[in-house]
C-alpha cells in the first residue's frame, strides 16, 4: 500500500537530489511518538493506546515523498525505571539514537518537563544539530508549548529554533512541517525500500502487535503490561485466505480468567475485533484462533525478554 501525505506537500515542493534519512523518534511515555508515525505514514504502522509503555520494539514506518524517503524508527517511551524490562526497553532507544542520521524528539505540551524529559536531553546532548523537535498535543487542554520551549532551549541550547514545531499528531496539524526540516537535515543516499513500502515489519509480527493493541486496550490495571502475543502457526490455505494460531500469554493464573473473561466474552471480542484491524491492513482474509495462556514471570525471563525485545 502506497504512502501518501496531503497533496499539498507532494505537489508544492522543489525537486532536489534523492534524499533518503533513517529518524529515530524518541520522546516519554504517551507523548505521541506512534500517532506522529502512523499520520506521517499513513497507515497503521505502531500500535497506538492511552496505556503507557505501548510500543516494546523499534518498529521502523517509512515515508515516502517526491523529497524522498524517511524511515522512522518509533521506539519505547524513555523513562525512569529498575525493572528489567524496562532496561531492556532504554537500551533499544540508545542503540537507535547511534544509528539515526536525524532525531525526531516529540514532547508531551500537556504534561511538565521534569526530571523524566531531562533524561532525554541528556541523551540528546551532542545530537541538537541532527535533532527535530515536536511539540505535541498542542490541540488538547492543558496544552502549554512556551513552556516545552523554554525547557528546550535551557536543556538543549544547540538545538535550532528553526527545527522545534508545534504540532497535533492525531489532528495531522503541522506534520508536513517537521517532514519538511527531517528532509533538509537527511543526506542524499539510494533509498533503503522500494516506494510502495510502509513498514518492514513480517506478518507475524504485525498480527501479533494487533491483537496486543486490541488486548491492551480493553484490560485494566496492570493486566496491559503483563501481556504478550505468540504466534504459534501461521498457513495461507487459499491465496485470498491465512489461518493463524495465536496465544495472549500472561504471567499469572489469576489473569488468564481476566483476559478470557465471563462466558469467554473478553478474549471472544479481542478476537473479533483483531479480525476487523487486520482486514484493513492485510489484502487477504486472516481466520483467527486466539488462545490464553499462562508463562509464568516472563518479564523476568531474559531470553523470553531478548526474543520478544528487539
Amino acid at each position: 500500500m502506497e504512502n501518501t501525505l496531503t497533496n499539498d506537500f507532494n505537489e508544492n515542493q522543489p525537486t532536489v537530489g534523492d534524499k533518503t534519512a533513517l529518524v529515530t523518534i524518541i520522546g516519554r511515555p504517551s507523548a505521541g511518538k506512534s500517532t506522529f508515525l502512523n499520520t506521517a505514514s499513513g497507515e497503521m504502522v505502531s500500535i497506538v493506546s492511552a496505556i503507557p509503555q505501548t510500543t516494546r520494539n523499534a518498529i521502523r514506518g517509512i515515508v515516502n515523498t517526491s523529497l524522498g524517503q524517511l524511515v522512522f524508527v518509533d521506539t519505547p517511551g524513555y523513562h525512569e525505571s529498575s525493572k528489567k524490562m524496562n532496561l531492556k526497553m532504554r537500551a533499544i532507544v540508545a542503540d537507535q539514537l547511534e544509528n539515526a542520521d536525524s532525531i525526531l524528539y516529540v514532547i508531551d505540551s500537556t504534561r511538565p518537563c521534569g526530571d523524566e524529559e531531562k533524561l532525554i536531553t541528556l541523551l540528546l546532548k551532542g545530537h541538537e544539530e541532527k535533532t527535530v523537535a515536536a511539540i505535541n498535543k498542542t490541540d488538547e487542554a492543558g496544552s502549554n508549548p512556551r513552556s516545552a520551549r523554554d525547557f528546550l532551549s535551557k536543556e538543549l541550547p544547540g538545538l535550532s529554533e528553526k527545527n522545534i514545531f508545534e504540532i497535533s499528531a492525531k489532528n495531522d496539524e503541522g506534520i508536513d512541517d517537521v517532514l519538511r526540516a527531517l528532509y533538509a537535515l537527511a543526506p542524499v543516499a539510494p533509498h533503503l525500500y522500494p516506494e510502495e513500502f510502509y513498514t518492514d515489519q513480517e506478518v507475524d509480527f504485525r498480527i501479533a502487535e494487533v491483537i496486543r493493541e486490541q488486548a491492551i486496550n480493553r484490560l485494566d490495571q496492570e493486566i496491559p503490561h503483563c501481556v504478550y502475543v505468540q504466534i504459534a502457526d501461521m498457513e495461507m490455505r487459499s491465496p485470498t485466505k491465512m489461518w493463524c494460531r495465536a496465544f495472549l500469554c500472561v504471567e499469572k493464573e489469576s489473569q488468564k480468567g481476566i483476559v478470557i473473561g465471563k462466558g469467554a466474552q473478553m478474549i471472544k471480542t479481542i478476537r473479533v475485533e483483531s479480525i476487523k484491524q487486520l482486514r484493513k491492513i492485510f489484502d487477504y482474509k486472516i481466520d483467527l484462533d486466539l488462545q490464553v495462556k499462562v508463562d509464568k514471570n516472563w518479564r523476568q525471563n531474559d531470553l523470553r525478554l531478548n526474543k520478544l525485545l528487539k
